[in-house]
């Protein structure tokens, strides 16, 4: 099974359907943007659905730590619809009591896309110089922490990690 879905392909679902083998740890980075996705339907979808979907097919094959991509704001309660989705999507996950449940929240995302985004684009240079929470990250940046994260045998429980969390772990 290849490792990288689009979150709009339908073929994402059927892969998650057909996956039999047992598992350690999931690593869950799926994400877009409302613009993107085309509709709310369609970003609930993707940032919601397809994310619980993957924890609860991690579950049932045995995972036992997973490491999810949130957002900094996250937040169920959230006026903002992109925050209150990824907040949402928190909770649903801390419900399903993963023994290990990492949740990386990162700032503005940097790195090479498929597509460029027009705000990112125009406000990553912006982002770069804001401090503490709000300065931008690496894209591989937090990937590197992930896996770092999900190698830490002493590491259980739910771990929120900040975007300067993120950015002091990378070091």
């Amino acid at each position: 099974m290849p490792g990288v879905f689009n979150p709009h392909d339908p073929q994402l679902t059927d892969a998650l359907a057909q996956v039999t083998d047992p598992i350690d740890i999931v690593f869950c980075c799926l994400g877009t943007t409302r613009r993107e996705a085309g509709s709310k339907e369609a970003f609930i979808h993707a940032d919601y659905t397809l994310v619980v979907d993957t924890a609860l097919t991690g579950r049932r094959l045995g995972a036992q730590h997973m490491l999810v991509v949130s957002a900094m704001g996250a937040n169920a309660h959230s006026p903002f619809f992109y925050n209150r989705v990824k907040g949402e999507m928190e909770e649903a996950l801390i419900a399903q009591n993963w023994p290990k449940l990492t949740i990386a929240r990162p700032s503005m995302l940097l790195g090479d896309r498929s597509k460029q985004r027009m705000n990112e684009t125009l406000f990553a240079p912006l982002f770069r110089l804001l401090p503490g929470n709000w300065k931008s990250i690496d894209a591989r940046d937090v990937a590197r922490v992930m896996l770092a994260e999900a190698m830490r045998p002493e590491h259980e429980g739910v771990t929120i990690l900040s975007s300067s969390e993120l950015r002091k772990r990378a070091e």
